[in-house]
């Protein structure tokens, strides 16, 4: 059970006690400030009865205690403890007794402050030493310190044991409380990006005949929250860590692909994410000039690692570009331009006389995805220069026409069963045979103006042909979409690209089937990963295994994902809008809808959107027509 409130995280087990094992304990800016914290009553640990998140910062546990040798099956106390992500807790304890009660509580603490990476590669040391400080306990490294202060103060307080004890009196029926709080030495409340003003989202509702969309999107939303991070640089600026609990750090890709997501919550999100980026693009002379850093990226057992740098790279512009038919004001998109322009004189560099976009490694290959990304790029990149006055928007038409002929040509594997797309191909020009989810972002191809959708890499037929791939038993595990098909060499149901259902390329798929036409295969996918969807609370993980759906099964959860995740969350409010099919134009005040017309979910309302950069709101009906009930003044409705 993950509370997340960046920079502060607090993981439990559903016992509530947090025992020092695993990875249980209370965390802020990435170092463990207590990882013990066991509550004793009259001697006794309190019995599990419940443990549940209350929102994405929080978790509740209740247990029962016997505190009277006769009181029979029923017991005397009941101990609640509400977790929060900030590093406070409280403890309340309930008399159910007939009689007063005076009872000894004690909280047993301890920390070895060591940082979260320390922690994963199994490098922890040994607890620290405590000594007693103001009405608590604090501990000190040579990486930081921390304490913990009580209220009500305790009656004692043993460093040497890191204990603290209370006699509490309760009289029948009667409760009374103690609240701890974690701090880092010296800092106050630490609060959360997502609590204050700088919160960029809107309050978004859904409603209608299925009851699991308000949950999805509450929770999304919620996660989202969570896990905004301010840039130290401008702290008004927020964007989205990649998720809890090992990557509470920026991941540029995975920042800009759920700030584009998310833009039906407004694009204050987006406008954080870009301006923190844009102080990280590399300038000046050298081939990776423009370039924006990131991290590589398993891709699974056919391909060495991804380059996430080049997908942020050729996100940047695209969600520039999407961000102002969503409503971000002119001034604005003119701050930002000059990194979206050095972003695709990057791509037209590192390009030069070739077609296609490689891995940046000697003898790197060309990934399908890459081309999709670098296509979309250019094609939506071209129409934010010529809209914004700036050359160039001509030459990277030209590419992207050279690059659909060469992609449909020598990309697309011709087989019994209709073809596939190569998941990528080597620089002597074979082929990678394998299936796999990444083939999605083919269908990505971005929003021009008008409510039209940006031309793809494949033609009508091939799409076709990839819809119903995407469709097929061999990637639609029932519960969302694989990573590799059940059909493909190395083939693991827990495999990061190798099996898994990953959220976000299930949401990429439900949202491009949904544009091409393709609505029974769309409709498949979102009804699997809303059922899975509930079967974890509604909070999506990163990833769960790609084991097949049968009936009355679950989804299994990986071990190693984040949860939440960002691209996780804004998964859950991309599949939601994609039902309305929301294509806006702010400029040209106008907005078009595409629903999907054969309702998989029925009547569904969503309200509190961001259009123009006024509230948004509309219904669907369950015979598949669009009505807006709330817009901007002025907007026209496009069909």
């Amino acid at each position: 059970m993950i509370c997340v409130a960046l920079p502060g995280l607090a993981i439990s087990s559903e016992q509530g006690q947090m025992t020092g094992q695993g990875l249980d304990r209370f965390y802020c800016a990435g170092r463990r400030l207590l990882s013990r914290c066991q509550v004793r009553v009259a001697g006794r640990e309190p019995l599990a009865l419940q443990a549940r998140m209350t929102a994405a910062d929080r978790a509740r546990f209740v247990g029962a205690v016997h505190v009277s040798p006769h009181s029979g099956p029923d017991p005397d106390l009941v101990v609640e403890r509400v977790r929060h992500a900030d590093g406070t807790e409280r403890i309340t304890l309930h008399n159910a007794a007939p009689r007063a009660l005076r009872l000894p509580v004690e909280v047993s603490l301890g920390t070895d402050l060591a940082d979260l990476g320390a922690i994963a590669s199994g490098r922890a040391g040994a607890e620290l030493p405590a000594t007693v400080h103001d009405s608590g306990l604090r501990w000190s490294s040579v990486g930081g310190n921390s304490s913990v202060t009580a209220d009500p103060p305790p009656a004692d307080a043993l460093a040497s044991a890191g204990l603290l004890r209370w006699e509490l009196d309760l009289p029948p029926g009667g409760s009374t409380s103690v609240e701890l709080r974690v701090r880092p030495d010296r800092v106050g409340a630490v609060r959360a990006v997502g609590r204050t003003a700088a919160d960029p989202f809107a309050v978004p509702r859904a409603s209608g005949d299925d009851p699991r969309l308000q949950p999805l999107l509450r929770t999304s939303v919620e996660d989202l929250q969570a896990l905004l991070l301010r840039d130290p640089a401008r702290p008004s600026d927020t964007h989205l860590a990649a998720g809890a609990p090992w990557r509470c750090g920026s991941a540029p890709a995975e920042a800009l692909a759920a700030a584009r997501m998310t833009l039906a919550l407004g694009t204050r999100l987006a406008t954080g994410t870009l301006r923190t980026l844009a102080r990280t693009q590399l300038t000046g002379p050298g081939r990776q000039s423009g370039l924006i850093p990131g991290p590589r990226r398993d891709a699974g057992p056919h391909l060495p690692p991804g380059c996430t740098a080049m997908e942020a790279t050729l996100l940047y512009p695209v969600l520039l570009a999407e961000a102002r038919r969503w409503g971000l004001p002119e001034q604005e998109t003119e701050e930002l331009l000059p990194t979206a322009e050095r972003c695709l004189t990057w791509l037209r560099t590192t390009i030069g006389d070739g077609t296609y976009l490689n891995d940046p490694d000697p003898g790197g290959p060309a990934r399908c995805e890459t081309q999709a990304h670098a296509h979309r790029a250019a094609l939506l990149g071209a129409d934010l220069l010529d809209v914004c006055g700036r050359p160039g928007g001509e030459g990277l038409r030209q590419w992207a026409r050279a690059l659909r002929t060469a992609f449909r040509q020598e990309f697309w594997i011709d087989d019994r069963g209709g073809g596939r797309p190569a998941a990528a191909r080597l620089p002597d020009g074979s082929p990678v045979r394998h299936l796999g989810a990444a083939a999605v972002h083919l269908l990505d191809t971005g929003l021009l103006g008008g409510g039209e959708q940006a031309p793809g890499l494949l033609d009508k037929v091939r799409t076709e042909q990839l819809a119903r791939l995407l469709g097929g038993p061999a990637l639609d595990s029932g519960w969302g979409l694989r990573s590799l098909g059940t059909n493909e060499p190395g083939h693991n149901p827990f495999g990061h690209r190798s099996g898994t259902v990953r959220v976000h390329e299930t949401a990429v798929a439900v949202a491009g089937l949904a544009a091409a036409g393709y609505e029974q295969e769309a409709g498949s996918l979102l009804r699997g990963v809303l059922a899975a969807a509930e079967a974890f609370g509604h909070r999506l993980p990163e990833m769960y295994a790609g084991e097949q759906r049968t009936e009355a099964s679950a989804p299994l959860p990986h071990p190693a994902a984040c949860r939440p995740a960002a691209t996780a969350a804004a998964a859950g409010v991309l599949l939601l809008t994609t039902l309305a099919g929301i294509r806006p134009d702010a400029p040209a005040r106008s907005v078009t809808l595409r629903p999907l017309r054969s309702a998989p979910l029925g009547e569904i309302v969503l309200t509190g959107l961001r259009v123009a950069g006024a509230p948004f709101s509309v219904r669907v009906s369950r015979l598949g027509p669009a009505m807006v009930e709330e817009a901007a003044e002025g907007l026209s409705l496009g069909v």
